[in-house]
């Protein structure tokens, strides 16, 4: 019998996990009719309510439930990651704790892969969440498809089942990454399900604004080399505008044209030309960072217990 391993992040989630587990229950009815056996791995990322305690309930109810306990929070991505390192399946999918992405979808995304798609996806058409939020999300996706993978899908995507040939790639994946945007990147040909994330019932989300910005910097400094070469492009601009506006100074030295005042123009290029010495460190900066975080061989998680 073939298996389909479900890796799910957790953190404070305490009031969805009972729910969640009803569901995935439900979808592991349907999967077993199908010939596909359900694992499941739930990562708790280091949560301080009840989590674990509920964790380790469903866990009495399914003996074969895996449960990996960190040190401390680490990121979802990471969790995620973590989780990986423990899949035995033929496939595997990443299962946020908050039900916005509905299991009852795993069903059809198994279809799609015992059909031959190594790569099934489950892009949002619309979504449930606050108007910021969504203005928030379409900036980003926008900005996604401007600077790193043209047809990523316009809506975004978090749910997605990947054959075991992707596992070695996404494990042995950066730190800081993207893991939607990663698995896309890879490559391989997507099939594709329409749905409508639905509104969050169970808990407060964590995701907060630092979290946000924080992922769109991965996200972008990760995968392109736009940021850079847009310096590169500004500093030209400036430089051209600059050596113009000298010779003009200079020319009109020469014929005695300029005036005694300037210097409230001379504070406005100075402060503009520090502003984007500073943008441009700051930049660089992101992007040094990043490999330091790769090469000084700190762990990305550290397991505190395994049940």
């Amino acid at each position: 019998m073939k298996k389909i391993s479900i890796v799910v992040p957790v953190y404070y989630n305490e009031q969805s996990l009972a729910p969640l587990f009803a569901e995935l229950l439900k979808a592991e009815r349907v999967l077993i009719e199908k010939g596909v056996e359900m694992e499941l791995i739930f990562v708790d990322d280091g949560s301080r309510d009840a989590s674990l305690s509920e964790l380790l309930k469903i866990k009495g109810q399914k003996q074969d439930v895996k449960i990996i306990k960190l040190t401390r929070n680490f990121g979802s991505v990471r969790a995620s990651k973590t989780g990986f390192k423990f899949v035995t399946g033929d496939c595997f999918l990443i299962l946020a704790a908050d039900l916005q992405d509905p299991p009852e979808l795993i069903p059809q995304m198994v279809d799609k892969w015992l059909a031959g798609s190594k790569f099934v996806i489950c892009a949002r058409t619309n979504r449930d969440d606050p108007l910021g939020t969504r203005i928030a999300a379409y900036i980003y996706y926008k900005l996604l498809t401007l600077f790193v993978v043209k047809d990523y899908p316009r809506g975004g995507f978090d749910l997605a089942l990947m054959d075991r040939a992707m596992l070695p790639y996404m494990q042995s994946s950066a730190k800081n990454i993207n893991t939607p945007l990663f698995a896309y990147w890879l490559g391989f040909k997507p099939e594709v399900i329409f749905y409508k994330r639905q509104k969050r019932i169970h808990g407060k989300s964590r995701w907060n604004f630092s979290k946000k910005l924080k992922f769109f910097i991965d996200s972008i400094l990760g995968f392109s080399v736009v940021p850079i070469r847009l310096i590169s492009l500004l500093g030209l601009i400036v430089s051209i505008v600059s050596f113009v506006y000298g010779v003009v100074v200079i020319v009109s030295a020469i014929r005695g044209k300029i005036p005694v005042q300037g210097f409230p123009t001379l504070a406005a290029l100075i402060s503009f030309l520090l502003g984007l010495v500073l943008l441009t460190l700051g930049i660089i900066g992101e992007y040094l960072w990043r490999i330091f975080d790769e090469i000084n061989k700190s762990p990305e998680t550290v397991i505190d217990e395994i049940f």
